[in-house]
C-alpha cells in the first residue's frame, strides 16, 4: 500500500468514526483495549491499553483512525497493564469464530467471496442451532466480522470461569470431535430389564435421536422392499438385519420413540452410526478452536471498520441473519454515491452492492466504497482527482 492510499483510507476511516454509532461491550472499563494504525512498514498492534487509556472512545477513533480496533473477550481487575500477569484476569467471553475460508470443503481460490460468505453464514445458523439446543445459553451477540466470517460471543455469567481446557472440550464437542454413538448412549431400567438408549436432551443425543424418528418416518412411508433396500445400503446391514429394524419401525415405535437402540438386535445401532455420521456432515460447526480456548484474545468491535475491507463489523439480531448480505449491508453508506479514481493493480472480479464488475490492471473510476473495499485489500491504489 503506498502513501497516498494509506492516507486517504486512514482519512475516510477518521470521517466514518467521527459519526458513527458504536455501542461500548459490557464491563469496557474491564477489558484490554487494541489497534492496528494506519503506519508503513510493518504491521504492528498496539494493545495492552483500558478504556481509560483510550480517554473519549469516538474521539480516539476519529483522531487515530486506526485500521483494526479490538477489545478483548476477558475481564481484568488492571486492564492496562503491560504485562499479562499483572492485569488479574476475572473471566471471559466465551468466543466462536467462523471463518469462510476455513469451511471443509471450500476453495478459497476457485470460490467467489459472496459464496464462501453466504457458505459461513449457514455455518453459523448451524452453530446458534446446536448450542440452543445443547447449552441453553440466553446472552448471546452475533456479529459480522467486516472480514472473512462470523463471531459469536457468549456472555452468559456460567462461562466467564471456564480455562481454556473447558472451552477446549466445548469446541471438541461443538465440532463432533471423539463423538460415538456409544458416548450418546445412557442405560436405563425398563420393567427390571436395563436397555442402551439415546440420550434426548439436546446436542448430538439428542439430533441423533431425532435423526433416527425421521428415518423412521421415513421408511414407514415406502413399501416394504423399497423399505428393506433403503436399510441394505448400509454397511454392515444384510437382508435379516433389514427385516428385524424394518419389523422394529412398523411395530414398535414405542422402541424408536424412546431411542432404544437394541430393540431388534445390533441393526438399529448400526443404522443409528449412519446417521450420526451423516448428521456430523451436515450440523458440524466448524469454529476456529485457537480463538475459543484463548482465554484473553482480542475481537474486533462491533461497529467498527475492517481494515482489510473497509466493510463494517456488523452486530446483528437473530432475527436479521439470514437475509444478511455483506457485500451490500456492511457497506458504509457514506462511502457510496460519488466516484474516486484508483489504479487496478490485478485483475479484479466480484459482486459488490448487488452489482457485478470487472476490472482489468489500469485507472478506473469507482463508486468510493467499492474503491476502498479494493484499496484495503491491495487489489488497488489511489489515483489523484
Amino acid at each position: 500500500m503506498d502513501d497516498r492510499t494509506r492516507r486517504y483510507l486512514a482519512g475516510r476511516f477518521g470521517d466514518y468514526y467521527r459519526r458513527a454509532a458504536i455501542d461500548l461491550p459490557p464491563d469496557a472499563g474491564r477489558r484490554e483495549w487494541g489497534y492496528i494504525p494506519f503506519s508503513p512498514g510493518p504491521t504492528r498492534m498496539v494493545r495492552h491499553r483500558s478504556i481509560l487509556d483510550l480517554g473519549d472512545l469516538r474521539r480516539f477513533l476519529e483522531e487515530t483512525a486506526p485500521q483494526h480496533v479490538y477489545f478483548s473477550a476477558a475481564r481484568y481487575h488492571e486492564p492496562g497493564a503491560d504485562e499479562m500477569q499483572d492485569k488479574g484476569w476475572q473471566g471471559a467471553d466465551l468466543i466462536f469464530d467462523i471463518d469462510a475460508d476455513h469451511l471443509p470443503g471450500i476453495d478459497p481460490t476457485a470460490t467467489s467471496p459472496n459464496a464462501m460468505l453466504e457458505a459461513a453464514k449457514g455455518a453459523v445458523q448451524n452453530l446458534l442451532v446446536f448450542i440452543d439446543d445443547a447449552f441453553a445459553f440466553g446472552d448471546i451477540q452475533v456479529v459480522f466480522s467486516g472480514g472473512r466470517g462470523y463471531h459469536v460471543h457468549v456472555r452468559d455469567e456460567a462461562v466467564q470461569s471456564f480455562d481454556s481446557t473447558a472451552r477446549r472440550e466445548l469446541v471438541d464437542y461443538v465440532r463432533a470431535v471423539g463423538i460415538d454413538v456409544e458416548e450418546l448412549t445412557e442405560t436405563r431400567s425398563n420393567q427390571g430389564a436395563t436397555q442402551r438408549v439415546l440420550r434426548r436432551r439436546g446436542g448430538w443425543g439428542g439430533a441423533l435421536h431425532a435423526e433416527l424418528q425421521a428415518f423412521a418416518a421415513t421408511l414407514r412411508e415406502l413399501d416394504t422392499t423399497d423399505a428393506i433396500a433403503r436399510l441394505e445400503a448400509f454397511d454392515q446391514i444384510g437382508s435379516a438385519r433389514a427385516e428385524r429394524v424394518y419389523d422394529q419401525v412398523m411395530h414398535n415405535s414405542a422402541a424408536i420413540a424412546a431411542g432404544n437402540l437394541e430393540a431388534g438386535g445390533p441393526g438399529m445401532r448400526i443404522v443409528a452410526e449412519h446417521l450420526l455420521e451423516g448428521l456430523q456432515e451436515t450440523r458440524i460447526a466448524p469454529v476456529d478452536e485457537p480463538v475459543t480456548t484463548d482465554v484473553r484474545r482480542l475481537i474486533r468491535l462491533p461497529g467498527s471498520l475492517h481494515g482489510g475491507t473497509g466493510l463494517s463489523v456488523v452486530p446483528l439480531e437473530r432475527s436479521e441473519l439470514a437475509g444478511f448480505d455483506p457485500f451490500t449491508d456492511a457497506v458504509v453508506e457514506r462511502f457510496t454515491g460519488h466516484a474516486i479514481t484508483v489504479d487496478s493493480t490485478e485483475e479484479v472480479s466480484g459482486r459488490f452492492m448487488g452489482d457485478t464488475f470487472t476490472l482489468p490492471p489500469g485507472e478506473h473510476s469507482v463508486d468510493e466504497a467499492l474503491g476502498i473495499f479494493l484499496m484495503a485489500q491491495g487489489a488497488a491504489e489511489k489515483l489523484p482527482e
